[in-house]
């Protein structure tokens, strides 16, 4: 049988990553009783190694199969190291199944406290009305039933306690927000702004990150030391194991439980209405039980849906919230990559391994949207440029842009999404030094769309070095229905 807590409390929040620990810093600051379940033990400034080098590892931070052994799924990304890889669920005690001839990689599985928070991009951005109300704006499908205006004082209080470093720059694409000072481009960066601004009319702005750079809550300003992905001990980056979770414990309202993975919501059938949690105990394997009067789910994407399914009843056989039969259908991971790289030989800068190690890029959210068609909006992020090189990579989501361009590229792999990808210039030659897995089609359209000449090109996926190849980078609005499952195209300029 499993051990119950006596207690009933206002409200079970279960995940303690971003929306779990604000979720009970708000309820527990207003007076609540919340019981808060976290997947894993809770995180410590001792674990982090952001400024350890890899002479001082182990491994120095090179046995990768290591790392596979027992995490071949979260192995696969880079922020699961040598020291961090602890974090992350182990893929053999928690493995997955998928469909087959449909792969899927469900990375990103923290099981220590503060989620995702402890290695996430901190790239931090307002939807606007464009995401809000997309389907009036192209026709697909459905608005939100909140706009902007409804959401931005809450985006102000957010932003207000994160600590949001950026440049306000009046583009209604980005909405502005409450910004600390942005982090500083580099020369190139700022030449690269410059010139885009002029020729193409789009905007080139520094990173939103959640970095300081003021002092915040006792929070000190980052000192650019680089890899934030294995922690940072002065907190200068947003992690809710040290910001809204020790908020919402300090209030004395807020119970929290470690270790404990979530299995299914408990239902009063009487009342139709969840009454707790049934939990697995990580360390006795025993399973455990916390009442409430309310249950918040805020255990990332996947892992809620899996609760909900889990907590499939008589009355309801096929998984709570899911009357429609929908549950866990048409949605898709973030997908990112791409990009391109250039050079301005009149910045010469000697290389220098001492940083300063910015933890920002630079972002372009232009673009356009029409009824006519279905694209995806660009999202570019470049790296830091510094020295002589300019790096350029771009990211890809699937939202509500319309490609301008006659030159198209047709992605040949199964379950498509849609993916527009802008390039620098037209005729600039790309190489890349990755191993080939798909084909492309290139179309060139004429205004009347009767005529098509194909080109094949190679594509190229980020899983070994070998001899590169070389095309012609088509013309800026490229368009590229790329699968969820297929990781884009990475290049560089030879």
């Amino acid at each position: 049988m499993p051990t119950s807590r006596k207690q009933v409390f206002d409200a079970v929040v279960v995940g303690s990553g971003a929306s779990g620990g604000w979720a009970c810093k708000r309820l527990a600051e207003a007076g609540l009783k919340v019981a808060l379940l976290d997947a894993g033990p809770p995180q410590k400034a001792e674990n982090f190694t952001e400024h350890m080098a890899p002479f001082q590892m182990k491994y120095r931070d090179m046995a990768r199969q290591v790392i596979l052994k027992t995490r071949p799924i979260q192995g696969q990304f880079y922020e699961c190291s040598e020291t961090t890889y602890r974090w992350f669920a182990h893929d053999l005690d928690e493995p997955f199944t998928t469909y087959p001839g449909k792969p899927f990689i469900w990375g990103g599985r923290l099981r220590i406290g503060g989620g995702r928070t402890n290695v996430w991009g901190r790239l931090s951005l307002r939807y606007s009305d464009l995401d809000f109300k997309a389907a009036s704006l192209d026709g697909y499908g459905v608005d939100w039933p909140l706009s902007y205006k409804d959401l931005a004082p809450y985006y102000d209080i957010v932003e207000s306690y994160v600590g949001i470093a950026g440049q306000a720059e009046g583009n209604p694409v980005i909405p502005d927000g409450v910004f600390q000072p942005p982090m500083p481009m580099t020369c190139a960066e700022a030449r690269f702004r410059d010139g885009v601004k002029a020729k193409l009319g789009r905007t080139i702005t520094i990173d939103r990150t959640a970095n300081l750079t003021q002092p915040l809550n006792g929070r000190p300003a980052c000192h650019y030391c680089g890899p934030c992905e294995r922690g940072c001990v002065t907190r200068s980056y947003f992690n809710s194991s040290f910001t809204t979770v020790p908020d919402a414990v300090k209030t004395g309202n807020c119970t929290y439980i470690p270790n404990a993975m979530a299995y299914k919501v408990l239902m009063d059938a009487g009342p139709n209405r969840a009454r707790g949690i049934s939990y697995i105990d990580r360390n006795s394997r025993e399973p455990q039980e916390v009442f409430g009067r309310s249950v918040v789910l805020c255990a990332q994407t996947y892992e809620s849906l899996r609760i909900l399914l889990n907590s499939a009843t008589r009355q309801y056989p096929n998984g709570l919230a899911n009357s429609s039969g929908i549950l866990g259908h048409y949605w898709m991971d973030h997908v990112a990559g791409g990009g391109a790289a250039g050079e301005f030989p009149d910045l010469q800068a000697r290389p220098n391994i001492n940083g300063p190690n910015r933890p920002a890029a630079f972002t372009s959210r232009d673009f356009a949207t029409s009824r006519t068609g279905h694209a995806a909006r660009i999202s570019s992020a470049g790296t830091a440029m510094k020295g002589a090189v300019a790096r350029v990579s771009t990211g890809m989501r699937r939202d509500s842009a319309t490609p301008t361009s006659s030159r198209f590229i047709k992605g040949l792999t199964p379950y498509p999404s849609q993916c527009s990808v802008k390039s620098l210039a037209a005729g600039t030659t790309l190489s890349t030094s990755i191993r080939r897995s798909k084909t492309l089609t290139a179309f060139r359209s004429c205004a009347s769309m009767r005529r098509t000449a194909r080109t094949k090109l190679p594509c190229y996926e980020m899983l070994s070095t070998q001899q590169p190849k070389c095309w012609r980078l088509p013309a800026p609005g490229t368009y590229a229905p790329w699968s969820g499952t297929f990781r884009p195209v990475v290049f560089a300029t030879r």
